[in-house]
């Protein structure tokens, strides 16, 4: 099965920065999905100005007593805490990234009737927005009605990926 991410409406390319973290913005912004046991190795880096990101990710699923179990190199978590992390990070000029935020796509939020049917046709989409409501880049945990979650072959958009 594929899980794809469909992002809409990135937060842009700076944000401000805490106080402690030495600096009063975050510049050359970019989000990325990050693999497994592997924070320095992300897919596709995508600028945070895009009008939209797209990253399909190669999973397995297993079906389980408590429901379907997707797993893949750039699934985290174990069973019944799967997700995946969107990793934002400023990018220096040389494609050096650096890490400031996260956000998990709960995988254990997918509808257990979206999941087995995903399963059996071999696509998962999750649909997502990438601004919080303070219009920094999204972060923390990410489950319904963040992320919109279907099944099925449906049109790819035409996004970065």
């Amino acid at each position: 099965m594929d899980l794809r991410i469909d992002a809409t409406e990135l937060p842009g390319r700076s944000c401000p920065a805490p106080a402690d973290s030495g600096s009063a913005r975050y510049g050359g912004i970019h989000v990325a999905v990050q693999r497994r046991n592997r924070p320095a190795e992300l897919l596709d880096p995508q600028p945070g100005d895009a009008a939209s990101a797209t990253w399909t990710l190669p999973c397995t699923t297993a079906v389980t007593a408590t429901g379907v179990d997707i797993t893949g190199p750039w699934v985290q978590g174990g069973p019944g805490g799967r997700f995946v992390y969107l990793s934002w990070g400023t990018m220096d000029p040389g494609g050096a990234f650096t890490m400031f935020r996260r956000a998990k796509l709960m995988l254990d939020a997918v509808p257990g009737a979206v999941a087995e049917a995903a399963a059996r046709d071999g696509l998962l989409v999750g649909r997502l927005g990438l601004t919080d409501a303070r219009g920094m880049p999204l972060c923390a945990r990410v489950v319904p009605p963040a992320v919109v979650w279907s099944a099925g072959s449906g049109p790819q958009p035409s996004a970065s990926r």
